[in-house]
């Protein structure tokens, strides 16, 4: 808000001092007054001038000779003067009002010409220059209002934990609480809230750093089929333990070298998988990862078995604090920007992130990294 305060007061000033200035440097006008009006007189007094010449010389050879002299030079001067209006001061006047609309903060302008000299070329450079502004400007709008809708997420999700913890510690230091297994299910509760909210700070730390543009990232030349091997086995093993059928396919006829940290990469996959565990079938749910090159991008994709993505939804899946259902995670409560994170850790590679599901099917991810040629 101070931001876009201190922008208006901005164009404020700079529009007085525009305003001001202006008042003392007319020359534009006077000029423009008088090739506009000036010419009217000038062909007016050449007019007299030439009756004149016919009525008082004798010789009317002379006269003539000398009264189309004249009528030709008017004729020049008078189309020179009007190209000089049409291709000069006329785009002048067009780009002067239209720099007082920016001036007034007002992007949405543009000026209309079909010239092609070089006031032509200046208008398109300003046209350009105001198309850029005006993107600027929505851009900064939407920041703005995504930091108050963030603001406003942030207090929801911290304030539903913070207040279960509290009512359950009351509830336990008010000796409501009877039996030791009671006690022990109160404790787990708080624990549970407790880890949620940790998560919740460590996913908006890092959503943060990578919003800035301060995450630092250790990049390596990494051969993807040898990295991916290694990772597919700690998933395995992983999602195993808990009940997931977990397959890896190798679909890459060669190794390939990619530009990347292996840590942030195996970030963005883990928040894939874990979205599908999470959203995932009670039973027989399986991920199948598959690696594979296709148009000089490593392919990885990741695909499962669940209930799917409404096709209404699924444009807004890598929003932050988007949740597709709350009711229908299980043993971990969803912070909401796992796959807002996953999606800035893979561009933030040079790559892209997309989505493609069918409600009662399952959905399919796929991480595209550009390899080393």
């Amino acid at each position: 808000m101070n931001m876009l305060k201190g922008h208006r007061e901005v164009h404020r000033h700079f529009h007085e001092g525009h305003e001001e200035y202006c008042c003392y440097h007319k020359d534009f006008h006077l000029y423009h007054r008088y090739v506009k009006w000036g010419r009217l007189v000038v062909f007016l007094f050449n007019l007299s001038l030439v009756y004149l010449l016919l009525k008082w010389i004798g010789n009317q050879g002379i006269a003539i000779f000398f009264a189309v002299f004249i009528s030709i030079k008017e004729i020049l001067n008078l189309s020179f003067l009007w190209r000089l209006e049409k291709k000069i001061f006329q785009p002048m006047d067009q780009l002067k009002d239209a720099v007082d609309e920016i001036a007034k903060g007002n992007y949405d302008v543009k000026v209309d010409y079909e010239i092609t000299n070089e006031f032509g070329v200046l208008i398109h450079s300003f046209n350009e220059m105001a198309k850029k502004l005006q993107k600027s400007e929505e851009m900064k709008l939407a920041y703005e209002k995504n930091r108050k809708d963030l603001i406003a997420n942030i207090s929801h999700d911290l304030k539903t934990p913070i207040a279960s913890i509290q009512g359950y510690i009351e509830a336990i230091l008010d000796g409501v609480v009877s039996s030791p297994e009671k006690n022990s299910k109160y404790l787990k509760i708080i624990q549970h809230n407790a880890i949620y909210i940790n998560k919740l700070i460590d996913d908006l730390f890092l959503f943060s750093k990578l919003d800035m543009e301060k995450l630092d990232f250790q990049y390596q030349d990494l051969q993807i089929r040898s990295y991916m091997n290694d990772l597919m086995e700690e998933f395995q093993y992983e999602l195993e333990e808990r009940k997931v059928q977990f397959k890896y396919i190798d679909g890459m006829q060669s190794d390939h070298l990619v530009h990347l940290d292996g840590k942030r990469i195996q970030q963005a996959i883990k928040n894939i998988i874990g979205n599908a565990v999470k959203y995932g079938n009670e039973e027989c749910l399986s991920v199948c990862v598959e690696l594979f090159m296709q148009d000089d991008f490593a392919h990885i994709q990741i695909k499962d078995n669940g209930p799917g993505i409404p096709k209404d939804r699924l444009p807004y899946i890598f929003d932050r604090f988007y949740r597709m259902d709350l009711e229908r995670t299980k043993d971990l409560m969803s912070t909401g920007l796992g796959l807002a994170i996953a999606k800035e850790l893979v561009e933030s590679h040079g790559g892209n992130i997309m989505v493609s599901s069918i409600e009662g099917q399952g959905s399919c991810f796929t991480i595209m990294l550009p390899v080393i040629r």
